[in-house]
């Protein structure tokens, strides 16, 4: 049985499921983009990448520089390339497939949510799973982490995120403080206490920070972070 309320929409009834058009399969696909960002923050190395970088602003004594325009593109790119497998394998199994009409759309929707699902899987820390695979109810443990749901999995890889980017933040923080300590406590020896610790202390981080290669050293150091 086929009916059709508008051009673009038409749904065929086969047995006791539904099968969508390509229109409508479309329009929802448009619908999703809309949670792109927020699939992108959750399910990827985003978050990691994100929140060190604003540490190291912070650290760096700068608040607008560089600006949080380029550190949420520099996360992004930074995403990218570290899962450049994973989204490459969501391309073959998933999307071409799709879109040269070989698999249905839940066929390729769950094609491209198991690379991701190894990704976060390689990423999250057993304290943390364990943590919300109680919080959601589960007696014992999952004889294969293949069946823990996604909705568990994800809330405890964006927590793993987070303590690890807390982490690296924390070790990029201490030699800038270890600046600002120093600084400040020369200019109350030299009884300066009208000036600013930050005057002096800025261009010294930002001196020795360019001096050892510190961008490729910070990006490099947070990429081989993530583990593969």
């Amino acid at each position: 049985m086929q009916g059709a309320t508008s051009p673009l929409v038409s749904v065929t009834t086969q047995g006791h499921g539904q099968v969508f058009s390509l229109d409508i399969q479309t329009l929802l696909i448009i619908t999703l983009l809309a949670f792109l960002p927020g699939l992108v923050l959750l399910m990827t190395s985003f978050t990691r990448f994100i929140v060190v970088l604003a540490i190291f602003r912070q650290a760096l004594g700068l608040t607008t520089t560089p600006p949080n325009i380029l550190l949420i593109a520099l996360a992004l790119i930074l995403s990218a390339f570290v899962m450049r497998p994973t989204l490459e394998t969501v391309n073959n199994a998933a999307l071409q497939p799709y879109l040269a009409r070989k698999i249905s759309f839940d066929d390729a929707t769950k094609a491209a949510i198991a690379p991701m699902r190894a990704f976060m899987l390689k990423q999250v820390r057993e304290r943390e799973l364990h943590l919300f695979v109680n919080l959601s109810g589960h007696k014992g443990e999952y004889a294969n982490l293949d069946d823990v749901p996604l909705l568990t999995l994800v809330p405890a890889f964006v927590t793993s995120e987070l303590q690890s980017a807390f982490q690296i933040g924390f070790l990029i923080y201490i030699p800038f403080a270890l600046i600002d300590l120093a600084v400040a406590a020369i200019l109350m020896a030299l009884g300066m206490i009208m000036v600013s610790p930050t005057l002096i202390s800025l261009p010294i981080k930002l001196l020795l920070f360019v001096s050892i290669g510190g961008w490729s050293l910070l990006l490099g150091s947070v990429a081989r972070s993530v583990v593969h």
